[in-house]
């Protein structure tokens, strides 16, 4: 991080539900103009974390600074200078695709001719200008996620936050949408997002935290996690319908670990080819055999012991 002050700063941040621990003890820093990600399963923390963040759920225990600012005393203040684009999309049906902009718009004080003007540059930057005068309901699902990210930008927030931006689209909407947010990054926008997927955390974030279990379990760079945390290549390995836990020993050796999946098995290597090699030398026959390169996917594996969607 560079020596300016954080965007937001948490130390020992808790949230607690009853007896349930949903965010245990976390420190996280966010630098002005970066794209930070928060990393993880169903149910590990992040979307608490969000909810932190987004002023509208209170800390149960720790720091916790937005813009320099205490959201317990100064939410209203800190509201006003965020966009946020929640999990599930909570759009107005009743309203057109530019006035679900232009009656946002509103709530922050622009004028009409404001809102107005505003709402045709963000329909513009969504690729929904087509679709102005379009009701909410006949939208794809990836034009309401590009509707709930335009409007999130209507105040020309410090600070946009997304919770699961993609989860639920196709992949040419999801890889839309990942393009619409690197504009934004490029335009020097400050992006704080969750996600359960590993593609979309190595596309969009300069940095991240994996979460599991309301806890941080490894930081940095989507590269640098995959150097510190995984071999340089996989090699994926299938046994038709057998046991494949009778292949761990004979496996054994060949790579830097061996991870069984219900489907398959996976050996991390420095050099996949070599490691195919290997395994036909030792007279195993695979039905299929995949060589790729690490991601993150394997990174929470080798951290948790689970794949990241289960």
């Amino acid at each position: 991080m560079s020596g300016e002050q954080p965007l937001v700063r948490a130390r020992g941040l808790v949230k607690r539900f009853g007896d349930f621990v949903a965010v245990d003890g976390i420190d996280i820093d966010v630098a002005p103009g970066e794209a930070f990600g928060f990393l993880g399963p169903n149910g590990a923390g992040k979307s608490s974390t969000m909810r932190m963040i987004s002023c509208v759920s209170m800390p149960s225990a720790g720091e916790l600074r937005i813009f320099g600012l205490d959201p317990v005393r100064e939410g209203p203040r800190i509201r006003g200078r965020l966009g946020v684009c929640p999990q599930l999309d909570n759009l107005d049906p009743d309203l057109t695709v530019r006035e679900n902009l232009t009656t946002y718009a509103r709530y922050f004080g622009l004028s009409r001719a404001q809102a107005r003007a505003r709402a045709e540059e963000l329909l513009e930057f969504a690729q929904l200008s087509d679709r102005a005068l379009s009701r909410v309901e006949p939208l794809s699902g990836g034009m309401k996620r590009r509707l709930t990210i335009a409007r999130a930008m209507v105040n020309e927030p410090d600070l946009v936050l997304l919770d699961e931006p993609t989860t639920g689209l196709d992949p040419q909407a999801r890889h839309l949408l990942w393009e619409r947010l690197f504009r934004l990054k490029q335009r020097g926008v400050t992006l704080v997002l969750t996600t359960h997927y590993m593609d979309e955390a190595e596309q969009l974030c300069d940095r991240l935290v994996v979460m599991d279990g309301g806890r941080i379990v490894a930081e940095g760079s989507p590269r640098s996690l995959i150097e510190a945390h995984s071999s340089p290549e996989v090699v994926e390995v299938r046994f038709g319908g057998r046991e494949l836990a009778d292949f761990v020993a004979p496996l054994a050796g060949i790579g830097d670990r061996v991870d069984v999946l219900p489907d398959r098995i996976l050996v991390y290597a420095k050099d996949g080819d070599a490691a195919v090699s290997e395994v036909h030398r030792r007279g195993l026959v695979p039905s299929s055999v995949l060589v790729r390169r690490s991601s993150l996917e394997d990174v929470f594996l080798h951290l948790t012991g689970r794949t990241l969607v289960e």
